[in-house]
């Protein structure tokens, strides 16, 4: 069918582009549909001043980031390595990173 390995090349990019916008069409589309349902979520988060959603359930510190504290990540000692591997992926909310390093 393909002459060349090129050609298979091209039909396969050609596919992969094509499904690629399929996908950017169909999440379009989606959202628009689904945005009253997120906009009344969004009124439920604020009028029951709800906590963030559970990231990942391996450390307390990384469940809930807004709600961590200092020394959480340290409470075996200061030089502790991260026993985690959701600690080194998420970053510390902003109320408890140093007004230093934001300048």
């Amino acid at each position: 069918m393909f002459s060349r390995k090129s050609d298979f090349f091209i039909c396969f990019v050609a596919l992969c582009a094509g499904l690629l916008l399929l996908m950017i069409v169909h999440a379009y589309f989606a959202v628009n549909r689904e945005l009253p349902n997120i906009r009344n979520k969004a009124e439920m988060v604020r009028k029951f001043n709800l906590t963030d959603l559970c990231l990942f359930t391996d450390a307390r510190y990384s469940r809930h980031p807004s709600m961590a504290d200092l020394n959480t990540a340290f409470q075996d000692h200061p030089m502790a390595l991260e026993h985690f591997p959701s600690g080194t992926i998420v970053v510390p909310p902003p109320h408890l990173r140093s007004h230093e390093l934001d300048k």
